[in-house]
C-alpha cells in the first residue's frame, strides 16, 4: 500500500475525487459497506470512445479508491436501452429498417446486422465485448431487464407518490408549450410499441397507475413491470435511488440534467451521489463526438494504431479539458506514454502518484527501457522500407545487438503499430519537397559532413556537427528552417525526428545514401 503522507499530498484527480467521494457519501458508504460507481451508456448508436473514456475514468477512480479505503467497490455499467430510438444513426446498414420502428424502446427495434434479437441487445453486446477486451471489472445493468423484472417498481411507485412536487422541480426548465403536455412518465403504447410523449389526465397512486390523453383516446397503464419508463432526468434520479449510486461522472453537456436529478432523489429522500462533469470528446472540426454521427476516431481505429494503454493515457490527461479525437494525434499519445514509463524508473512514490501511467497501469508500472519514441519508429519504417515486424526488429538488432524481443513486448507491439500506422495514413500524405539549387548545395555539405562521422559516434556529437553545417550554409539566422528543409526533404514532413540519434540509430551510410537519393 502507498504511504499515507503521499495519499494525503498527491493531487492526481483520481485521488481528489476519491477522497470527495468518502467525504460526500461517508455515511451512506459505512451503512451499506461497499462504495457504488456508475457509467452509462445510450445504446441508440453504437458504442463510441467517449463511453469508453468515462469507464476508464471511473476505474482510474476505483483504483485510487482502494488505496483509501478497505470496502469493496463495484462499477456499475447501465444501459438506457428502453429508450425509444428518436433518429436513425448515420453509420449503420438497413437505415430503412430502422426508420420503420422509430420510437419504439431500442429492445424492440430489429438489429440491422441480424446478429442479435434487437438493435439495443447489439449495441449492448458491443459495449460489453470491448469493456472486456480492456479487462474492465464492471457489472453490467440493463434498463429493460430492470424495468420488466419489476426491480424499478417500489423505486417508481416512490416517484409516483412524489408526482407533484417533481412537476415542480422540471416544468419551469421547458418551454410553455412543452409545459401542457410533459409527464415524467412515458407510456409504452400496446398498438403501436412505440415509448409515447403524452399527457396525463389522471393518476391512481394507490394502484399505481395512469391514464394518459393518445390523441384523444385514453389510455390506462400500470406503470409497473415495464409498461411505463420515466423520462430522462427522472429516470437519472430513479436510478441512483434504485441502485444506490455514491459517484457518477458525465459529460458537461450533462450537468444541467444531474442538477435536476440531484433535487430530484433529494426529494424522494436519498442524498445525490458525488459527481464529476469532464469536459467533451472533439472530432479533428472541433464536433462533439455523436454516437449517431460516428465521427471521430473509433475505439476500433486506435487500437489498430496504438495500444490500449496509450488510449487509456489519453483518457486520464486533463479530463476537464476538451479533447479532440482523431488520428493525427496517436502518435503524440504513445509518445507521452513511452515518456512517463520512463519518467517512473527514477521517481519517488508522491512523484508516481502524479504520473499517468501509474494509474493507466493499476498502480503497475512497467519496467521495460525505452528503445526509441514512437515517432522515430514511423521515420524508420519508411527510411528501411521495412513492411513486417519481422524485418523491422532485424533492422532494430543490427544497430542496437544487445537487445532481446521477449524483454521490449511494449516496443515490439509498438513495432506493428508503427508499420500500420504509416502504411494506413501517412504514407497516403507524404509530399517531398524537391531542393533547389541552394538548398542542394546546403544538403550536399551535410552528406560531406556525414563522410567524416561514423557508427561509433554519440548522437550528441553528430547532432552538433549537423547544426556546425546548417550555419556554414546560410542557416545561421534560423536553424529550424535548416531541420524543417532536411525534413521535407527526407521525410516528407515540416516536422521529424532528432537528426543526430537518428542517424546514430539508421547508420551514418545509410543515411548519406538516403539524402542523396532524395536529392537527385
Amino acid at each position: 500500500m502507498v504511504k499515507k503522507e503521499n495519499l494525503d499530498k498527491t493531487s492526481a484527480w483520481p485521488f481528489v475525487e476519491a477522497k470527495k467521494l468518502l467525504r460526500e457519501r461517508k455515511i451512506s458508504i459505512e451503512k451499506k459497506g461497499k462504495i457504488s460507481l456508475q457509467t452509462g451508456y445510450g445504446p441508440s448508436g453504437l458504442p463510441h470512445i467517449g463511453t469508453f473514456g468515462e469507464v476508464a475514468r471511473t476505474s482510474m477512480m476505483v483504483n485510487a479508491l482502494n488505496q483509501l479505503t478497505d470496502l469493496p467497490t463495484e462499477i456499475i455499467t447501465f444501459s438506457d436501452d428502453m429508450d425509444g430510438l428518436r433518429k436513425v444513426p448515420e453509420n449503420v446498414p438497413k437505415k430503412e429498417l430502422l426508420e420503420k420502428n422509430l420510437h419504439k424502446p431500442l429492445t424492440k427495434v430489429p438489429d440491422p446486422f441480424n446478429k442479435y434479437d434487437s438493435f439495443g441487445e447489439h449495441n449492448n453486446e458491443m459495449l460489453k465485448n470491448f469493456l472486456d477486451n480492456f479487462n474492465f471489472e464492471y457489472q453490467f445493468k440493463s434498463s429493460t431487464s430492470l424495468y420488466k423484472s419489476g426491480f424499478f417498481n417500489s423505486s417508481l411507485q416512490v416517484i409516483l407518490k412524489n408526482y407533484d412536487r417533481i412537476m415542480e422541480i422540471i416544468l419551469p426548465t421547458l418551454g410553455k408549450e412543452r409545459q401542457k403536455t410533459y409527464c415524467p412518465f412515458l407510456p409504452i403504447c400496446p398498438d403501436s410499441g412505440q415509448v409515447l410523449e403524452i399527457p396525463v389526465k389522471t393518476i391512481n397512486k394507490e394502484e399505481s397507475k395512469i391514464v394518459f390523453d393518445n390523441n384523444g383516446k385514453e389510455l390506462e397503464t400500470s406503470i409497473l413491470d415495464g409498461n411505463c419508463k420515466l423520462q430522462w432526468k427522472v429516470d437519472w434520479a430513479m436510478r441512483w435511488y434504485a441502485l444506490d449510486i455514491d459517484f457518477e461522472m458525465y459529460g458537461k453537456d450533462l450537468i444541467e440534467s444531474a442538477i435536476l436529478s440531484k433535487k430530484i432523489i433529494n426529494l424522494i429522500g436519498k442524498s445525490s451521489p458525488s459527481g464529476f462533469a469532464y469536459e467533451l470528446f472533439l472530432d479533428e472540426k472541433g464536433e462533439k463526438i455523436s454516437k449517431s454521427k460516428g465521427n471521430g476516431i473509433t475505439i476500433d481505429q486506435w487500437l489498430e494504431y496504438a495500444s490500449p494503454e496509450s488510449l487509456s493515457l489519453y483518457m486520464f490527461q486533463n479530463p476537464k479539458r476538451a479533447k479532440k479525437l482523431y488520428k493525427e494525434i496517436v502518435p503524440k499519445a504513445v509518445d507521452e506514454y513511452l515518456d512517463f514509463i520512463e519518467k517512473a524508473k527514477t521517481q519517488n512514490e508522491l512523484q508516481l502518484l502524479m504520473n499517468p501511467v501509474w494509474h493507466v497501469h493499476n498502480s503497475e508500472v512497467p519496467k521495460e527501457g525505452m528503445i526509441m519514441s514512437f515517432s522515430m519508429l514511423l521515420n524508420l519504417v519508411e527510411t528501411s522500407n521495412a513492411d513486417n515486424k519481422k524485418l523491422l526488429w532485424k533492422f532494430v538488432k543490427k544497430y542496437k545487438t544487445d537487445i532481446i524481443e521477449k524483454d521490449h513486448p511494449i516496443f515490439d507491439n509498438l513495432i506493428g503499430y508503427a508499420i500500420k500506422y504509416f502504411n494506413d495514413f501517412i504514407k497516403l500524405q507524404k509530399k517531398y519537397k524537391k531542393p533547389d539549387s541552394t538548398e542542394k548545395l546546403a544538403l550536399n555539405a551535410l552528406v560531406e559532413t556525414l563522410d567524416k562521422c561514423d557508427d561509433e559516434m554519440s548522437p550528441e556529437e553528430i547532432q552538433t556537427l549537423i547544426y556546425s553545417t546548417g550555419k556554414e550554409n546560410g542557416y545561421s539566422e534560423n536553424l529550424r528552417d535548416w531541420f524543417k528543409l532536411i525534413y521535407e526533404v527526407v521525410f516528407g514532413d515540416e516536422n521529424g525526428p532528432r537528426m543526430g540519434f537518428f542517424i546514430s540509430f539508421f547508420g551514418v551510410k545509410e543515411t548519406k545514401d538516403l539524402i542523396l537519393n532524395k536529392i537527385k
